[in-house]
């Protein structure tokens, strides 16, 4: 089998002694970050583990320059992020597609307000929606599609604009299992063609350790870096690796991290 993917170069995004506290009028303040130290490569995939309200989110916006940071600092290529970036592409658990744009409108959203030219992105757009298998769902709208198609069309203008990272959050946690497989294996694919470097938030243990190169695990909040575990798993992943003794272990190694009772 083939090795594992090695990531070429230096750390893309550096992050030391991260900290985001809300301050609440009238109410205690809230800790949501306590100190997350990190690095992440070029073209690395990250998946990022935790209990439930640890951060994982609030870390993300952190991340992509929507919440300033409390404390610490975040470098993006060599220079400290300073707010929004355009070469970044985020996905929600949410598709948040506008109900009156169709399915290539949605997809040219941030070439829209980049304002960039729509007819020199138009055939890229075609490019992925076919990569997705949309090619034919282009004048479609959102309430036509089921959840999974509107999570592609999702992924899709997340990387019109060919972003250097992507940001995902719990992308996939509101499809059916079977329809959740399948966005697995259609993020790895896209990520096997694209390289981008990807943080991954998710709440499975299994799915965060099939589709990544490296596992970061969150402690309760506020959160902290409390362990990093590799993928030993070889590159392309296939479903079949979910029954391996080194998929296994990897998924124990975290549940123990979590504190979590192996069934």
């Amino acid at each position: 089998m083939a090795a594992p993917v090695e990531c070429s170069g230096g750390p893309l995004i550096v992050i030391r002694g991260l900290r985001k506290t809300y301050r609440l009028r009238g109410r205690a303040d809230v800790e949501a970050i306590g100190d997350i130290t990190c690095d992440v490569a070029r073209g690395e995939f990250v998946a990022l583990v935790g209990p439930s309200g640890c951060g994982k989110t609030t870390l993300l916006k952190v991340l992509a320059g929507l919440l300033a940071p409390s404390g610490g600092t975040f470098l993006f290529d060599g220079q400290p992020l300073t707010g929004p970036r355009n070469d970044f592409g985020i996905v929600f658990q949410n598709p948040v597609l506008p109900a009156w744009r169709s399915v290539m409108d949605n997809v040219l959203l941030p070439i829209d307000i980049l304002r960039r030219d729509r007819r020199a992105h138009r055939a890229r757009a075609l490019e992925l929606l076919t990569l997705v298998n949309l090619e034919g769902f282009l004048d479609r709208y959102p309430f036509e599609l089921s959840g999974g198609m509107q999570q592609r069309v999702s992924l899709c203008r997340a990387l019109i604009h060919d972003p250097s990272v992507l940001l995902m959050d719990e992308p996939f946690g509101a499809l059916d299992a079977m329809t959740r497989e399948e966005m697995n294996d259609e993020l790895l694919r896209i990520w096997e063609e694209t390289r981008k470097t990807v943080l991954f938030i998710t709440h499975s243990i299994s799915e965060a350790v099939y589709l990544a190169d490296r596992v970061l695990v969150l402690s309760a909040r506020p959160s902290r870096v409390t362990a990093e575990v590799p993928v030993p798993l070889p590159r392309p992943r296939r479903l079949g690796m979910r029954f391996s003794p080194e998929f296994s272990a990897a998924v124990l190694q975290i549940r123990e991290v979590l504190g979590l009772k192996s069934s």
